[in-house]
């Protein structure tokens, strides 16, 4: 695990960053830094700010306050052909893949390259084959999407994700919906790819196990703030309710299981309402 120093200026970093869709509230004074090399993971309970995260760092959402910087370039003060630039440097594994149904495996991880370089078309199959030789799936370049399992579908998304050689990957639920294999063989490339690229990471995920076996650092999110950071092993033995709860997979802690309603005695017997 390739690391750069921390008294480095960080890749990525939040300060501050406050985000409301309308008048609700969804972010809340974040503060957070991702380092050169760094795999880090975002958690926390779902509508808690996670993926609005992600897509403030991509630069989809402008903060509706506080900065953000990527490259130490202030993403609020960017134009658009300059985000568009600065964003080309990303790869983007959306949650559940999104490939493109009516493309076959190579044309999918050959359309960033189409569409971002003028390179020759010899050069633009050796890289597709490249990139799908990283994740398995060489054999795989001439079928469709819908000849694909879930787990190889992740991983054709993945070799898209970094055919441009990112420096930094944003992965939205990288683990949704794969079976155990599929979700390690994933995890795992996340890992490999990441430090064969030396780039880094930003990983949206619910899966604690999978995700403290491959990452660097650790923010928990909750209600638009964030309530917890650490090492993996720093979170293992964290002594915080919400921590404890959330890697423990407990019914009630800070997170309730029940919705808030009147004491059951003064609803059974007299009808709801």
């Amino acid at each position: 695990m390739a690391i750069e120093s921390p008294e480095l200026p960080p890749l990525v970093s939040l300060r501050g960053v406050r985000f409301a869709y309308g008048e609700r509230e969804v972010l809340r004074g974040i503060d957070l830094s991702v380092h050169r090399g760094q795999v880090v993971a975002i958690m926390g309970g779902s509508g808690c700010g996670k993926t609005t995260l992600l897509r403030l760092i991509g630069g989809q959402l402008k903060a509706t306050g506080g900065t953000v910087e990527v490259a130490g370039h202030d993403l609020a003060a960017l134009g658009n052909a300059d985000l568009y630039a600065l964003r080309r440097r990303m790869g983007m594994l959306f949650q559940f893949g999104a490939l493109f149904t009516d493309m076959s495996v190579f044309d999918n991880v050959a359309f960033p390259l189409r569409e971002h370089t003028d390179l020759p078309a010899g050069m633009v199959r050796d890289l597709v084959l490249m990139k799908l030789q990283a994740v398995g799936l060489r054999g795989a370049a001439a079928l469709m999407p819908s000849e694909l399992s879930g787990g190889m579908a992740r991983r054709v998304a993945l070799a898209r994700a970094v055919a441009l050689d990112p420096m930094l990957i944003l992965y939205d639920e990288p683990f949704a919906g794969l079976d155990p294999i599929s979700l390690g063989i994933i995890g795992q490339l996340i890992r490999r790819l990441n430090d064969a690229l030396g780039a880094s990471s930003v990983m949206v995920t619910h899966d604690v196990h999978e995700s403290l076996g491959i990452v660097d650092y650790v923010y928990f999110v909750s209600e638009g703030r964030i309530v917890a950071r650490g090492t993996p092993d720093e979170i293992r033995a964290s002594t915080d309710p919400f921590v404890h709860q959330f890697v423990n997979a407990e019914a009630d802690g800070p997170v309730p299981f029940h919705y808030p309603a009147p004491a059951i005695a003064e609803q059974l017997g007299g009808g709801v309402g």
